[in-house]
């Protein structure tokens, strides 16, 4: 297929690696934000392939990973409603909440349904109207331009019982974050492609030029992140730092302004709390006051927070998260964490580093499955 083959080419990965190689002179650490650039990069042995001075780190780029505690627990109380039906996209029905997680309410009997897009739950809402739908509407700004339609949708329809539950969150601010925390060791960045094809990334051009860090528009397939390292490495080299665009098939500057209106005409911008990270000023999204009505937090107002239980393990997720440990380094990997039985959110989803190191670090070939 056209703009997959070429991208997974072996010669030109190897080219890549040989330039690299060449070109690298002293220890340089980047991080590549996104979740699914870590999964090609641990499952094709990219990383293998680079010289000992470069090392890869990995960031906070699964959303269903840095979804706090917090939220999991108010979703949990929701779906335990007898009158909700609760939508989520599958991979947050095992993130561990304080005590249980969504797929144990579903098997004790609650209304939870996987669905694979937010407009698949507004149908459902259409079609059960003596049932409260909701929908967890999680994500990058990757997924912000569909649950904003579902709620416009829902608005102009006049779908009154049909609300989302919001823990959308932004890219650029939990970089600065890491750029400002004093255990940031971070001196390069592979941005997320798919992000910046609906954002553009004119946002990153302060933060490269503020802290001095080379920032790399990258895809996802193995020649993408290896040209998109080559690049950094070259900046960090010849010691520049600008925003640059690898993936230059997808992703214009400006992004997609039509995705970006709707975005701008259904949510505001507001503090989130990001698990295993804290709380990030400008680093989420919530409901216009217009579109409050579609809240399920003001709806189900009766929702109580629980209180989080945060050293009930040895977990070091929110280090991962930050770059700062690698899933082997800790004690829980392997042994009482496992895709079967997480502990930590990033075992639980595909793009979770602890999930893709369990899978795949065995994995050194191109080809291996």
């Amino acid at each position: 297929m056209r703009f997959i083959e070429e991208y997974r080419d072996p010669d030109a990965v190897k080219l890549f690696a040989q330039n690299i190689t060449r070109l690298v002179t002293k220890p340089w650490t980047i991080m590549e934000i996104c979740g699914g650039q870590t999964h090609a990069i641990i499952k094709y042995g990219i990383d293998q392939l680079l010289p000992d001075l470069i090392t890869l780190v990995h960031g906070p780029g699964c959303p269903v990973c840095v979804t706090p505690v917090e939220m999991i627990d108010k979703a949990i109380q929701i779906a335990s409603l007898k009158n909700v039906v609760f939508c989520s996209f599958g991979d947050m029905l095992r993130v561990p909440g304080t005590n249980t997680d969504l797929l144990a309410v579903k098997a004790s009997g609650g209304d939870v349904r996987i669905v694979y897009s937010p407009m698949d739950a507004l149908q459902i809402a259409k079609n059960n109207p003596s049932m409260e739908v909701v929908f967890f509407a999680i994500g990058f700004e990757t997924t912000a331009p569909a649950n904003a339609m579902a709620v416009f949708q829902a608005s102009k329809q006049n779908i009154k019982n049909f609300s989302v539950l919001v823990s959308q969150i932004i890219v650029p601010p939990a970089i600065e974050a890491i750029l400002s925390s004093p255990k940031n060791q971070v001196q390069g960045f592979l941005a997320a492609g798919h992000v910046c094809t609906v954002m553009g990334y004119k946002e990153y051009v302060p933060i490269a030029e503020k802290y001095r860090v080379p920032v790399v528009v990258t895809g996802f397939e193995p020649v993408d992140i290896l040209q998109g390292i080559y690049m950094c490495i070259k900046q960090l080299e010849e010691n520049r730092a600008v925003t640059e665009n690898q993936y230059v098939r997808s992703v214009r500057i400006e992004g997609n302004i039509t995705a970006q209106h709707i975005i701008r005409e259904v949510f505001r911008i507001v503090t989130r709390n990001w698990r295993g990270i804290g709380e990030i000023p400008g680093s989420g999204l919530a409901l216009n006051d217009a579109f409050s009505e579609f809240d399920a937090e003001q709806r189900f107002n009766f929702i109580k927070e629980e209180k989080t239980i945060s050293s009930q393990t040895a977990c070091i997720s929110g280090l991962i998260l930050q770059g700062v440990k690698k899933p082997f380094e800790c004690a829980e990997f392997r042994t009482n964490c496992t895709p079967e039985h997480p502990i930590g959110a990033t075992m639980v989803s595909s793009e979770g580093a602890c999930s893709i190191y369990y899978r795949f670090k065995a994995s050194k070939s191109l080809n291996s499955e």
